[in-house]
C-alpha cells in the first residue's frame, strides 16, 4: 500500500521563524521614534561599518581554528580549508535557520563528508558549542561582578534565572548521553555510542588543546564584544566597556531562542531590556542592535562566498593531493 501521509514542506518553519521575527520588529518599529532610530544608526560612517565587519570576520576566522580544533581532537583529521568551508556555511545558514544552533547542524552535516572519523565531528561540534556558551556566560557574570551597583534586583534575577537554564540544558545534554551509553539501548544505537566514548577519550588525552580553544573561544568571543562596543560608540552610544562585558554575551545568547531566523528581533529587544538599568534609551539600544544585525546579515552572505571559495579550492588541490599519494 503506498503511504499516502503529507510530507512536511520545509518551507513551513522557515516561514514561521520569519514570521516571528517580523512581528517583533514590526512591534519595535510601532512603539519606538523612527526618527531617533534613524538619526542613530545614520551616524555610522562606512569606514566605521567595514571596520566592524572586519573585525567581526576576523573573529570567525578564530572560531574556525576553534572548531577545527575540537573536531580533531575527537578524531576528524579535517584540514583548514575543509574547516574553513563547514564552518562558513554554518554560519550563512544562520541566516535562515533557527537560532544560532541551526547553522551548527550545517556545519556537521557537510564536516561528515570530508572526515575521518563522523562521531568526531559530531562530538567535536556538539562540545564547541556548549564551550560558546559556557565563555558567553562566563563573561557575563564576570559583566555582572563589575557592574553591580547599576544592576536592579530583577535584573539580576533574570541573569541567574539565565545560567540556571543553560545549566540544566547542559546536564541533560550530558545525562541524555549517559543514559544513551546503557546496556537497556539497542545493541545498534550502543555500537554508534562506542564511537562517540572513543573520540570523547581522544580528548580527554589531550586536555592542554582544550584550554587551547577555551582560550580561542574567550578570544573570539571578546573580538566581538569589542566590535559591539566599537559599532555603539560609532552610533553615539557610550558606555564604559564593563557594561557591553555584562550586556552583549546575554543578549548574544537570546538569540539560541529557536522562534526566530538567527535571532533577529529578539536580539535587538533584549539589548533594549538590558541596558535599561545603565540608563541607555530603549530605541538607542535597538538601534544599536539594528546595525549590529546588519553586520550579522552581511558577514553571513560574505560567509556563503568563502565557503564556496573554499570548496572550489579543495576541488582543485584534492586531485593533486591524491596522485602526490599514489606516488
Amino acid at each position: 500500500m503506498t503511504n499516502t501521509k503529507p510530507r512536511a514542506h520545509p518551507w513551513r518553519g522557515f516561514a514561521l521563524r520569519a514570521g516571528g521575527s517580523a512581528i517583533i520588529l514590526f512591534l519595535l518599529f510601532r512603539f519606538l521614534p523612527l526618527e531617533q532610530l534613524w538619526e542613530r544608526m545614520r551616524q555610522v560612517s562606512p569606514g566605521q561599518w567595514l571596520l566592524v565587519l572586519g573585525g567581526y570576520l576576523c573573529a570567525h576566522m578564530i572560531s574556525v581554528t576553534k572548531w577545527r580544533l575540537m573536531v580533531n581532537l575527537a578524531g576528524a583529521e579535517l584540514n583548514w580549508t575543509q574547516a574553513a568551508r563547514c564552518y562558513f556555511a554554518g554560519l550563512f545558514g544562520n541566516l535562515f535557520l533557527p537560532s544560532l544552533v541551526g547553522g551548527d547542524v550545517i556545519r556537521a552535516g557537510l564536516g561528515l563528508k570530508f572526515a575521518q572519523s563522523r562521531a568526531g565531528v559530531l562530538l567535536g561540534s556538539f562540545l564547541d558549542r556548549l564551550l560558546d556558551v559556557a565563555v558567553m556566560a562566563v563573561v557575563a557574570g564576570a559583566g555582572m561582578l563589575l557592574v553591580p551597583g547599576a544592576l536592579e534586583e530583577r535584573s539580576r534575577r533574570i541573569f541567574w534565572f539565565v545560567l540556571l537554564m543553560l545549566a540544566l540544558v547542559g546536564a541533560g545534554a550530558m545525562a541524555a548521553l549517559w543514559l544513551l551509553a546503557r546496556r537497556g539501548v539497542p545493541f545498534a544505537v550502543r555500537r554508534k555510542l562506542v564511537k562517540l566514548r572513543r573520540a570523547g577519550r581522544s580528548m580527554g588525552k589531550q586536555p592542554r588543546y582544550v584550554l587551547l580553544a577555551v582560550g580561542l573561544g574567550l578570544a573570539s568571543q571578546m573580538t566581538f564584544l569589542t566590535m559591539m562596543a566599537v559599532l555603539a560608540a560609532a552610533c553615539g552610544l557610550h558606555l564604559e566597556y564593563r557594561v557591553w562585558i555584562f550586556a552583549f554575551p546575554l543578549a548574544k545568547l537570546s538569540a539560541l531562542t529557536p522562534a526566530t531566523l538567527g535571532g533577529i528581533g529578539v536580539r535587538e529587544a533584549a539589548l533594549g531590556a538590558l541596558l535599561k538599568p545603565f540608563g541607555v534609551a530603549f530605541a538607542t539600544a535597538v538601534a544599536v542592535g539594528l546595525m549590529w544585525e546588519t553586520i550579522v546579515v552581511a558577514g553571513g552572505l560574505l560567509a556563503g562566498g568563502i565557503s564556496l571559495a573554499a570548496g572550489q579550492r579543495q576541488n582543485i588541490l584534492e586531485p593533486q593531493m591524491n596522485a602526490d599519494k599514489r606516488r
